[in-house]
């Protein structure tokens, strides 16, 4: 070869290279973060003439964010519906050009509009927008099972709060509710009025960002920490010293003046007596205690597959912050899930799955898989454990006594015909007389567990056994007499 030729050759080919890589860089990687400020109107633009992918549930087929196309100045653009309305709203979000996204909708941006930084997809994304060709992004297929979201958000109806559900053995999302809600079809037009004080904050994902205190449900961490510590069996006897004792110079009583003699402290768990339970948190004390809440994923938002800003840590809290974890606190209220605790409905979700999958806790997910427009494989989640909170035993344990609850105790409201359920009912008092936040968390079967779940209720006169439980037993119900369907 003429050497002159070869060297423009080379030049020719060093200058394509450059230009792929420059073309890579600003409409691939740095696509999303120019993209995200909303002065720049031209990439807004570009963004809507991208064909994002389909948003599915877990069976595959019914879609939960799909796309209308329309022409605008002789071009094709793509606008985001929701066939389902506000079915779906908080778990997938929404995606608008002046109001930005959230939810789904932003974690898995990068896959929806194909901006991954895959080589493969790299390429082909260059190619579609040299040759003109509209840029399709991936499908998202989700673990969100349509019969367990509708039975969530039916229960929910007429209240504002919350509810997850999670696959106990593999960690997968089944369904993640929260009201009052929205539709993400209309948020573009309606978001000065959906973030007005006076709306009851609907763009608020009370899963996973709404902080409450537990009551009662938190025994089942103070059990596994008494369990575990090996000075505490469920038959260990404890004297609950009647209506009420006296912890830190102030009185601590039982529930609707209850009186507890010498019990059991699966008895105590069974009837939920705050007198008993102050006492075992005071014998395990505030550094096993805060030991076993690390291990349930308290201090730290939830390893999800969704936005960091939309997800709370649970722990304690003052004037609006995480307090140090070496803070002095009253371990005896924390132990009855008072004091400053602030917890999440997906937290409480982890905890109770994870007694349902004897002792480990799984990472929570929200993504089954994402395949290309054309079925190709691109990104598929596998279970993944996180720690073992406790031993097997100590988890059979946690479920016979749970099993008791629901069975004899405050949570027979969640009993479902034949089907064995384990659970724990909790009432926190909101400061206002009157209005309680109540509480259920369960999983079911409870001797072969496919569905753990955390139901909250926010300023209800009513208890967490006569609300929370029924709303807890229809999903429950919806998702297993499907078949542990979809």
């Amino acid at each position: 070869m003429n050497p002159r030729i070869g060297t423009l050759f080379k030049l020719c080919a060093g200058a394509c290279l450059v230009l792929i890589s420059f073309t890579a860089y600003w409409q691939i990687w740095a696509a999303s973060g120019l993209a995200a400020r909303q002065d720049n109107a031209r990439l807004v633009y570009r963004q809507l003439q991208i064909k994002r992918g389909l948003i599915l549930a877990a069976n595959g087929h019914t879609v939960l964010a799909t796309n209308t196309e329309r022409t605008k100045d002789g071009l094709n653009i793509f606008l985001r519906r929701y066939p389902l309305g506000p079915l779906f709203g908080h778990p997938i979000g929404y995606n608008t050009v002046g109001s930005g996204r959230s939810g789904l909708e932003l974690s898995q941006n990068d896959y929806l509009t194909a901006s991954n930084a895959d080589l493969s997809t790299v390429l082909g994304r260059i190619g579609d927008k040299l040759q003109g060709e509209t840029v399709t992004g991936n499908d998202v297929v989700t673990s969100l099972s349509v019969p367990a979201q509708q039975a969530a958000m039916q229960g929910l109806k007429g209240h504002s709060g919350a509810v997850v559900a999670i696959e106990p053995s593999t960690g997968r999302v089944l369904a993640m509710a929260s009201t009052p809600g929205y539709n993400p079809n209309t948020v573009a037009r309606n978001f000065a009025k959906l973030n007005k004080p006076s709306s009851g904050a609907p763009l608020l994902n009370r899963g996973t960002q709404g902080l409450y205190a537990p009551g009662s449900t938190f025994k089942v961490v103070t059990a596994t920490a008494a369990l575990q510590s090996g000075k505490f069996t469920p038959n260990t006897l404890i004297n609950g010293h009647g209506t009420c004792i006296t912890v830190q110079t102030v009185p601590l009583c039982n529930a609707g003046g209850e009186s507890a003699g010498v019990v059991s402290l699966s008895d105590a768990l069974t009837f939920s007596y705050n007198t008993v339970f102050a006492q075992v948190g005071q014998a395990v004390g505030q550094q096993r205690l805060y030991a076993t809440m690390r291990d349930y994923g308290f201090f730290r938002d939830p390893p999800l597959d969704y936005p960091s800003d939309e997800m709370e840590p649970s722990g304690l809290y003052s004037h609006g912050h995480l307090l140090s974890q070496r803070a002095p606190i009253d371990v005896g209220r924390v132990a009855i899930g008072q004091e400053r605790l602030g917890v999440t409905p997906i937290q409480m979700a982890e905890v109770v799955a994870t007694v349902a999958n004897h002792g480990v806790r799984m990472r929570p997910s929200l993504v089954d898989r994402v395949v290309t427009p054309g079925g190709g494989n691109i990104y598929t989640t596998h279970p993944e454990q996180l720690v073992r909170v406790m031993s097997p035993q100590t988890a059979n344990e946690l479920r016979d006594m749970m099993r008791r609850v629901v069975e004899e105790g405050t949570g027979q409201a969640a009993n479902v015909g034949n089907l064995s359920v384990a659970g724990k009912t909790g009432t926190a008092e909101t400061g206002v007389s009157g209005l309680n936040t109540a509480w259920f968390i369960a999983f079911a079967p409870a001797d072969n567990p496919k569905i753990a779940i955390a139901v909250t209720i926010e300023r209800t006169p009513e208890f967490g056994g006569t609300i929370a439980a029924p709303i807890a037993a229809k999903v429950i119900t919806a998702y297993l007499g499907q078949g542990v369907a979809k």
